[in-house]
């Protein structure tokens, strides 16, 4: 995975997220023991990630019927707690440096230059 969000709502295989430089993966009920820890943090969700995971599987569920999907908004927070998000280092390091950069109004680009340098 290189960019973009990804929820997992079903097992993962062992090796989890060996190769992936960019994006958001957000797994339920996440076993660390099959995360390749290399490249990747597995973190606690923000308020931000709670607001996209609802609207994800609310439109999931509209869109398949997912029991799953279902299930966890039923459960509200306590079914978002089983969410793990996945972020990679260099990912994290590029959307703060974004951040920084916006908020100080310095040019993004060479922000996000400089902070993959680093």
């Amino acid at each position: 995975m290189t960019g973009g969000r990804a929820v997992i709502l079903g097992r993962t295989g062992r090796n989890f997220a060996a190769g992936m430089s960019g994006g958001i993966a957000y797994v339920l009920d996440l076993d660390t023991d099959r995360v390749n820890p290399e490249m990747v943090e597995v973190e606690d969700l923000t308020d931000e990630d709670r607001e996209f995971l609802t609207g994800v599987l609310t439109r999931h569920h509209a869109e398949t019927g997912s029991t799953v999907a279902e299930r966890l908004l039923a459960e509200g927070a306590q079914g978002l707690d089983r969410v793990a998000k996945v972020m990679p280092r260099d990912f994290k390091r590029v959307l703060l440096a974004q951040a920084e950069a916006e908020r100080e109004g310095r040019d993004v680009d060479e922000a996000v230059m400089a902070s993959a340098q680093s």
